[in-house]
């Protein structure tokens, strides 16, 4: 939990609020309501929480908050979690998107009550109940069309700074009797209407100042497929109405979601109580937020079908899915998620924080390797031609029981090229000709001499090492103000290596001027492709999935496009850590 400073910022400020006192600490607000239910003997004093994705897309960092929070809630308490998809809309629902979100909730190590659940399982009995309202009078069949509802409805205005909701008008339909709206609905059922002719509305008022119960539509014609129930259906009941009804039908103790469903409660409620169904209880806290990036699916849909990305997992989105093939661990997801911790108050997190967590989890566990992305080739010419040694390496300083590692040392290497400057600036302390430094685990070396092509660019350096300097320290004492990571050419291993920054140049990428499209903030630098990487040869035959720090570059994670052959590599995270420099900055 997060039993300091925050890490976000409140929506009205751009001043981080780092000092926030603990009477705020996450989960306590919803921890407090669960305990006292518990102890006033509400749901035989039971907990069951559920997560109850739409799968029409791939999950987000957002729904992995939602995910942690509702699993460890019933964790916490002893209680149960449900996966259930809420599966109403068979136009935007896949069985792709089903495999997807049921593989990310695995590997964030969340258990489900076996099998999970679907809200199409339970369409005969939505309309059973729908029946029954028919027949109380509380809903009836409308002929207006979506736009004709919309505007009946009325809509919210601004009047000297209040928020006021005029009265709505009657559909002329309303008032139709019981016999004639259960035949109009059993005939929508039954496949006699086209789409959009008809819908089910709950009757409730026109007048209320939720605009949420102003006679909410309940069913829709849709002569589409689903995905589970394929053609047995050609009406499908709306989100509002499936929602409620399915927490009732599993025993859901408490409907745990985000902000944007609080102005939907009333009708949650409304529902149950007309049924004089079990009635679960909707806590509502505020979504996450995150710099540089979306979380709407429809924006990241967008994304995908226009080729601003390579699908629902390119590693610059932030879909689970894109996270995991980036090098993401779901420890640090978790250890994210309970330090922003769960408010009812609207903030912004710091994309940089998400960074800092993935951090301080790769360093304790990711293998220390070497890895030149851009080569310069070293000769040493007084080190025999023929002759290899192998060097020890330390696998992670962090941790003692990775051990060691050989890495061999030869007369040909590369380094990066931009650890040489033939003219060195001021406080630069690489390598120069004339100047000594040293190679990580290996020796001194002096540059003697720079070899250029016809062009006049360096392709070559010539150095001397110093053979009383082996493992990287000299005997006499003698100081060098830089250690440079290498490979040896002979050993070296061939990969292709993606870098990735933000995919948006802007901090909220969804604020625009003028005539601009919140697409025009993407960053045409988020991502770079390297192709004539070369690496230890510890890192042949490295699995996709797999972790690496390359030394002084930052952590890397194999991607599946990796063949024998070629490894792909993709960057996960540089090793600067900006929130780090925040804390730092700000006296922490």
């Amino acid at each position: 939990m997060n039993n300091g400073n925050s890490v976000v910022r409140n929506a009205n400020s751009r001043e981080f609020n780092a000092t926030r006192p603990n009477n705020d600490t996450p989960l306590d607000f919803i921890r407090q309501i669960i305990v006292t239910d518990l102890q006033a003997g509400k749901n035989d004093r039971r907990i069951h929480t559920r997560f109850p994705p739409e799968p029409n897309g791939y999950l987000h960092i957002g729904h992995a908050k939602s995910i942690l929070l509702n699993y460890g809630i019933a964790k916490e308490f002893g209680g149960k979690f449900n996966l259930r998809f809420d599966d109403t809309n068979p136009e935007k629902e896949e069985s792709e998107y089903v495999e997807s979100i049921k593989q990310d909730l695995r590997w964030l190590g969340v258990d489900w009550e076996d099998p999970e659940y679907y809200a199409s399982d339970y369409f005969d009995q939505l309309y059973e109940w729908t029946c029954k309202l028919i027949k109380d009078g509380k809903a009836y069949v409308c002929d207006l069309s979506s736009e004709q509802i919309s505007e009946y409805r009325g809509k919210a205005i601004q009047s000297e700074g209040k928020v006021i909701t005029p009265s709505g008008k009657d559909s002329p339909y309303r008032n139709r009797s019981v016999k004639e709206n259960l035949d109009l609905f059993r005939r929508m059922r039954d496949g006699a209407f086209p789409d959009g002719a008809k819908t089910l509305r709950a009757k409730i008022d026109m007048a209320h100042p939720n605009l949420n119960m102003r006679d909410p539509i309940m069913y829709r014609i849709l002569h589409a497929s689903h995905h589970r129930a394929g053609n047995k259906w050609c009406i499908y009941p709306m989100y509002d109405w499936a929602h409620g009804q399915s927490d009732s039908i599993e025993g859901i103790t408490h409907s745990i979601c985000t902000l944007e469903f609080e102005n939907h409660r009333p009708l949650y409620d409304w529902y149950l109580n007309q049924l004089a169904i079990y009635h679960p209880r909707q806590i509502e806290f505020a979504r996450l937020a995150l710099t540089y990036t979306v979380m709407s699916k429809r924006l990241l849909l967008q994304l995908v079908k226009e080729g601003h990305v390579q699908g629902w997992d390119d590693p610059r989105m932030p879909t689970i899915a894109g996270l995991r093939r980036r090098g993401f661990t779901p420890e640090a997801i978790r250890e994210f998620s309970k330090r922003i911790g769960v408010s009812k108050a609207e903030s912004t997190v710091e994309y940089a924080f998400l960074e800092h967590c993935l951090r301080q989890d790769l360093n304790r566990r990711a293998p220390r390797v070497m890895g030149v992305l851009d080569p310069l080739k070293v000769v040493i010419t007084n080190f025999p031609e023929n002759k290899v040694e192998q060097l020890t390496a330390i696998n992670n300083p962090e941790d003692e029981s990775a051990g060691t590692r050989n890495v061999p040392f030869s007369s040909v290497l590369y380094i990066e090229r931009e650890d040489f400057m033939e003219d060195p600036v001021k406080k630069f302390y690489r390598l120069s000709q004339g100047r000594e430094i040293r190679l990580r685990y290996a020796y001194f070396i002096t540059c003697t001499d720079v070899v250029k092509d016809t062009k006049g660019d360096i392709v070559e350096l010539r150095c001397t090492y110093d053979p009383a300097t082996r493992g990287g320290d000299s005997p006499d004492g003698r100081k060098v103000r830089a250690t440079l990571h290498w490979v040896s050419a002979k050993h070296a291993v061939d990969a292709n290596v993606r870098l990735y920054e933000h995919l948006f140049a802007k901090e909220n990428p969804t604020e625009t001027e003028g005539n601009q499209q919140w697409s025009d903030n993407l960053n045409p630098n988020s991502l770079s492709v390297l192709s004539e990487c070369k690496l230890e040869p510890s890192l042949a035959g490295a699995t996709p999935g797999t972790h690496y720090q390359f030394e002084r570059k930052g952590y890397f994670c194999v991607d599946v496009d990796s063949k024998p052959e070629k490894l792909v590599f993709n960057r996960t995270v540089t090793l600067r850590d900006t929130w780090a420099k925040i804390q730092k900055k700000q006296g922490r």
